[in-house]
């Protein structure tokens, strides 16, 4: 073989093995804001997240033309890589629906849930593929002039792009342009979907239920008489957010001001076993809910109390209620989202 097709075969290995680095990197990169984004509640934090997501997102479809190039060349593709391939465009294409096109259900699923569930089933295949190709990592000649001036071209086409898209939306008034920070579209106060986290359902809980509150018991009765009315979006990681008025009780007035002093954290389990962990000196900001909108809760947005959280996304919010518990563990001794 002469010596120049020897260089060429050396850099296409090159470039292919940049290409592949810079896609691994994007996709990790896109899995992390991805996560923060679904966490985060608050303007600020939920914005550079959801932006910072759709601008790895846009990096992934922008590489995928040289991705092609490197699957072309080579002699086999195998089944797991296969798979691999059909998730991420998967997951892409519902991004892109989730945002474009607003939040609906198909199948009693929604644009978000095929988006985060196709990405966690892509995960351990990701995995598999980088050990697989364990030649994939960083070196010292991928920090050359030429390569981070690609990087940086990179990046202005990703940011372009990104801004084009944002702007196509609001031109042609998508779902898009009217999405909060989260990523959210607004759904009505009477029309908020009765969403259920992970593999919970709906328990039958009667009228006589009693809320456990640090040691002392509340009917709903004990509850509503010291409720008062209160505005609260519910920002809800299913792709929609409603604003509305929920009949509540302040958790602050309700635990005994020294006990909650000396604790850590507040503890709010559902009759399910779900269960969310909070520092105690959130208690002024967390209500527990006998009604919304003037009515009593239905069953299906956690009859007959649940918790409402401001600010915090809708997982927060435990559905039927059945205990408030002090304790001595610290908030962030918890996964970040509930694994029951």
């Amino acid at each position: 073989m002469s010596q120049r097709r020897v260089g060429t075969a050396l850099g296409l290995r090159r470039a292919g093995r940049r290409t592949n680095l810079g896609l691994l990197i994007v996709l990790v990169g896109a899995a992390l804001t991805g996560g923060l984004a679904f966490a985060a509640g608050t303007s600020g934090p939920a914005r550079l997240a959801t932006i910072t997501h759709g601008l790895f997102g846009v990096a992934v479809v922008l590489l995928t033309p040289w991705k092609t190039v490197i699957v072309r060349r080579a002699p086999t593709m195998q089944p797991a890589s296969l798979t691999l391939l059909a998730l991420i465009v998967i997951c892409v294409g519902s991004g892109l629906v989730e945002v474009f096109g607003g939040y609906g259900v198909r199948w009693r699923l929604s644009p978000i849930q095929v988006h985060v569930g196709s990405a966690l089933l892509a995960a351990p295949l990701l995995a598999w593929h980088v050990l697989r190709h364990r030649r994939q990592r960083l070196r010292r000649i991928d920090l050359s002039r030429r390569t981070l001036l690609r990087t940086g071209l990179l990046a202005v086409g990703v940011g372009t792009t990104y801004a084009a898209l944002e702007g196509l939306g609001g031109l042609v008034r998508s779902a898009s342009a009217s999405r909060i920070a989260t990523g959210s579209h607004k759904v009505a106060a009477d029309a908020a979907p009765a969403t259920m986290w992970l593999f919970d359902t709906i328990p039958l809980v009667g009228p006589d239920h009693r809320v456990v509150i640090a040691g002392s018991s509340y009917s709903i009765r004990d509850l509503a008489s010291r409720s008062t009315t209160i505005a609260a979006r519910l920002d809800c990681t299913s792709g929609w957010y409603a604003d509305g008025k929920w009949t509540a009780a302040n958790l602050a007035d309700l635990l005994p001001r020294e006990e909650l002093g000396a604790a850590a954290s507040i503890e709010v389990r559902s009759v399910t076993g779900y269960r969310r962990r909070f520092p105690a000196e959130d208690a002024g900001a967390l209500w527990l809910a006998t009604a919304y909108e003037g009515e009593p809760l239905q069953a299906g947005h956690g009859a007959p109390v649940r918790l409402v959280a401001p600010h915090r996304r809708g997982f927060w919010w435990v559905k039927w209620v059945a205990s408030v518990q002090l304790s001595d563990v610290p908030a962030w001794g918890q996964s970040p989202f509930p694994l029951q």
